[in-house]
């Protein structure tokens, strides 16, 4: 993590990182002005809110309240040598908690990360640099040291060289690569988190059976999704760009739809318009980007190679964007690589969805197939030793699919989990299958997922592939964990060179009779691919480019951000339109405009709920405001803060609509309950003199929205380095 710290007045400290602001002071006897805690005060809070955060989590997943619980920390120093100390922790627990549960709680504070960092002693590395912003060496403090040459199977060069090849790639773009976290929580089973340091929103999870290979998995994505434009998805890029030369890409085309909102020709061919407008509903206006917003300019599509026959096929980026997230994109060290690990993930999704839709028993590994692998099967016996029953499935579904999967069983919640991994190889299938299941994960982590159930309904409901796609938190029937298998175990091999391996995946295509469109994105140093295989590997279901489009934000992105500008009509035009789309009210305005606000503000919770209320408090609708402000506090998971704003809110527009209250009368009570800060507020935005309480004015300009302003920097970065290798 990026800690930039800014020099205030006197002795005073700005801390920023990723969203916060830290400030710090010394005290008046160290010729401060004591207006803020000292770094060292930070420090020493820090171990105690990490114990306190640990012993919250243990009691959280055995349902055992905090309320009554107390903790405190003394730090002792030694006279002789204050570098010397002993922090002590006290927690004061209720006397009807268990004895097992006490030591539970004593064990979760010892695994504070605070304490842990501090007791392994973390290293210094001090240096000078000419210009913080513009360095652009990668942040890689976990790279791996000396000149090895670590190869593993699929990999086209050696650990060692992609790492460097990937890290000097991002360097060169001025992409500062941190690694926010590392896991090894089994043998053999790494996973980490990397992100761009001046804009966290762009970030990767990476894993493998090693650290470098973790590190190497994390790098290639951070390059796919980079290359694929994927952090950016949904994202408004600000109207610089919107206006630029190009959008997306250098080679994408602009159409305009008909003249009464027909799909263009020359978008999509006649197989894929089949499958995306099956009933002739579709509209050019549907296939708007989000991105640039530009209506006027028409419908942007980028080029794909269909593999059939070789012709240049234009997809809408909308099209992409809204169906596909980021299935069917990957980076490697040659283009062949790329394709493997491309429609591997493809084949793994596509039957993942398969076997949880139909309800499918999959076959058991054999222990003797299992003991070929000792690396993976140690893994497995860890988990099981932590107390999690592991079931270890061919998903190849008779020997058809380079599938494998691995199933987590947690006795302590009745949640499972099932991994799934695809590659050629049985082998690296069945790794595959085991770090995605733990990671980015500690064993607190294995407590969230759903139990399995025998409802068909829930479990074939589309949303719930998607949650699956997304973190694997959908739901699993019962009876994928009968012991009769619908289909026989096949110990297969798809393996050969990347090549041999791309050309067998394209072929189960072919066989299937579903055609692939492929795009190839080689202009930052590294082979990136991207596979659209119609009818197959959506994630999201066509009808969303319908009925739940993304570009819905240009409906209401230009007057949201110019709320405060807007005159009464203006306002009474958007609350129709909010009323009209029956959009959920419980979205929140980060997703529905696509607009990164910081999430700890007012405009970061926002929903389409509270905005409505706004709005109708603005216009004196004081009624409806009414209503709205009631499901606002049933179902608030905003800040405490807000939430008391609006029970002041509800309480004086109740006075104000009964005319037998006076205001007068229980100013001073209200005041006395909510502050005078907060009940002016509140009056205000009921008599229409405070309009849009807590939201800071900004603009399409996006002015104060910082943390999107680093998104779009980020995506500028990678912008210029298209227009330069354009030539344009």
């Amino acid at each position: 993590m990026e800690i930039k710290v800014n020099y205030l007045d006197n002795l005073r400290l700005e801390a920023k990182f990723d969203d916060f602001t830290v400030i710090s002071d010394q005290p008046i006897r160290y010729k401060g002005d004591g207006s803020a805690p000292g770094p060292f005060d930070y420090f020493l809070a820090s171990s105690a809110m990490c114990a306190a955060y640990f012993v919250k989590v243990y009691c959280n997943t055995r349902g055992i309240p905090t309320e009554n619980i107390r903790l405190s920390q003394n730090n002792i120093v030694d006279p002789e040598n204050r570098y010397n100390q002993i922090f002590k922790i006290q927690v004061e627990l209720p006397e009807d908690i268990s004895d097992k549960d006490r030591q539970g709680i004593l064990r979760s504070i010892d695994r504070c990360t605070v304490k842990k960092v501090v007791q392994t002693g973390p290293e210094f590395q001090i240096e000078t640099v000419e210009n913080i912003d513009e360095d652009a060496q990668a942040l890689l403090m976990g790279a791996p040291e000396g000149e090895g040459s670590t190869w593993i199977e699929g990999k086209d060069l050696p650990l060692e060289q992609t790492i460097a090849n990937m890290s000097v790639i991002l360097a060169d773009l001025g992409m500062k690569i941190e690694i926010a976290s590392w896991r090894n929580i089994v043998p053999h089973v790494w996973s980490l988190h990397i992100r761009d340091a001046a804009s966290p929103t762009c970030f990767t999870n990476g894993k493998g059976a090693t650290k470098e290979s973790a590190l190497c998995s994390a790098l290639g994505e951070f390059i796919e999704r980079l290359s694929c434009n994927f952090f950016y998805n949904d994202q408004f890029f600000g109207e610089e760009i919107a206006n630029s030369a190009f959008v997306h890409y250098p080679n994408e085309e602009w159409f305009q739809p008909g003249p009464n909102d027909e799909l263009p020709e020359g978008i999509l061919d006649d197989h894929c318009r089949a499958i995306f407008d099956p009933d002739g509903e579709l509209r050019g206006s549907n296939l708007i980007d989000t991105n640039s917003g530009k209506t006027s300019r028409g419908i942007v599509a980028l080029p794909f190679e269909r593999q059939s026959d070789g012709e240049t096929i234009y997809f809408p980026s909308n099209l992409i964007e809204n169906l596909y997230l980021s299935n069917g994109m990957s980076a490697g060290n040659t283009l062949h690589e790329a394709q493997v690990q491309c429609l591997s993930e493809i084949f793994e999704r596509a039957v993942k969805r398969e076997i949880i839709e139909q309800e499918m028993v999959l076959p058991d590994v054999p222990e003797a197939v299992l003991e070929q692998y000792p690396a993976i099967l140690e893994g497995i016996k860890a988990l099981e030793q932590q107390g999690f029953p592991v079931l270890v499935k061919d998903a190849s579904l008779g020997g058809q699919y380079p599938v494998m999967c691995v199933t987590l069983m947690n006795p302590r919640t009745g949640g499972v989990f099932a991994s799934f991994g695809a590659h050629p190889s049985f082998e690296v299938a069945l790794e595959r299958s085991l770090t995605e299941l733990l990671q980015g994960r500690s064993f607190e982590g294995l407590n969230d997922f759903m139990p399995p159930t025998f409802n068909s309904l829930a479990v074939t409901e589309p949303n719930n592939f998607v949650e699956h796609f997304i973190d694997s938190s959908g739901l699993i029937s019962w009876r994928f964990f009968s012991s009769k298998a619908d289909v026989e175990f096949v110990e297969w091999d798809f393996s050969g060179s990347n090549a041999e391996e791309a050309a067998t995946l394209f072929g189960i295509l072919e066989e299937m009779g579903l055609e692939a469109y492929m795009a190839v994105h080689e202009d930052l140093g590294a082979p990136v691919c991207r596979i659209l295989v119609p009818g197959y590997s959506e994630v999201y279901p066509v009808e969303d480019l319908v009925w739940d489009n993304t570009n819905m934000a240009l409906l209401f992105r230009e007057d949201i951000l110019n709320l405060h500008a807007l005159d009464d009509d203006q306002l009474t035009a958007l609350l129709e339109r909010l009323e009209e789309t029956q959009l959920d009210e419980h979205m929140d305005i980060i997703t529905l405009i696509g607009i990164e606000f910081d999430e700890n503000t007012v405009w970061g919770q926002l929903t389409i709920l509270e905005l409505k209320l706004l709005i109708q408090l603005a216009l004196g609708q004081h009624e409806e405001a009414l209503e709205r402000v009631q499901m606002f506090l049933q179902y608030n998971d905003n800040s405490v803060a807000r939430g008391l704003f609006y029970q002041a809110v509800q309480a004086v527009l109740e006075i104000a609509l009964d005319d037998e209250l006076a205001l007068d009368d229980f100013r001073y009570n209200l005041a006395r309950m909510f502050g005078d800060e907060t009940l002016d507020a509140v009056i205000g935005s009921v008599n229409g003199d405070v309009r849009f309480h807590g939201l800071p004015p900004t603009n399409m300009q996006l002015e104060g929205l910082e943390k999107h302003q680093r998104l779009i920097e980020s995506y500028k970065k990678l912008h210029a380095h298209r227009a330069v290798k354009a030539g344009m």
